[in-house]
């Protein structure tokens, strides 16, 4: 029997988050850790950071870094954790409420990209945003995670970058300034 071949992981283009947003979901990522559960503290790679995926596809292609229309920093609101996936371990992450400014930053990034096969998720009419927590915390964990997760964030996405999973790079797409 043939083993199959591994799917290409997708590139993305990510809206990072504000300083003081970014600390307080990497004060959620310690706090998993720190009870022994699935965190994105786990993941210590030096691009590995906060953020909301805009879009993600295995053919995105080149883009310039001017490519998305100039905007200002869009306000956001993480909101409620929410659960993604079947089985025994799922992804926690936490719910971003869609604002029309968000909305027009994803429509921005999609059209900068062009036509593709988006990941479902973040494929326009499909789109969930969200900032992940953890990925494959156990069910049986998720009382005690929860409990973990704080109220509402304020926040601010304040850029948006590319993450290149061929090369393990980010390239930075755009500065959001008022």
């Amino acid at each position: 029997m043939r083993e199959p071949e591994p799917r290409p992981s997708p590139s993305s283009i990510e809206l990072l988050l504000d300083p003081a947003a970014e600390a307080a979901v990497r004060a959620e990522w310690e706090a998993l850790a720190g009870r022994g559960m699935s965190s994105l503290a786990r993941h210590t790679s030096p691009t590995n950071r906060p953020h909301l995926t805009l879009l993600a596809r295995v053919d995105l292609g080149d883009l310039a870094p001017d490519a998305l229309e100039p905007v200002a920093p869009v306000p956001l609101t993480l909101g409620a954790p929410v659960l993604f996936g079947a089985g025994d371990r799922r992804v926690l992450a936490r719910s971003v409420v869609a604002t029309p400014e968000l909305l027009a930053l994803h429509a921005s990034a999609h059209r900068a990209a062009g036509a593709g096969a988006d990941a479902p998720h973040t494929a326009p009419g499909e789109w969930t945003p969200h900032v992940t927590l953890a990925r494959r915390l156990r069910l049986a964990d998720l009382e005690a995670a929860l409990d973990l997760v704080g109220g509402d964030i304020a926040a601010e996405g304040v850029g948006v970058r590319r993450w290149d999973p061929v090369t393990a790079t980010v390239t930075m797409l755009a500065e959001l300034r008022p």
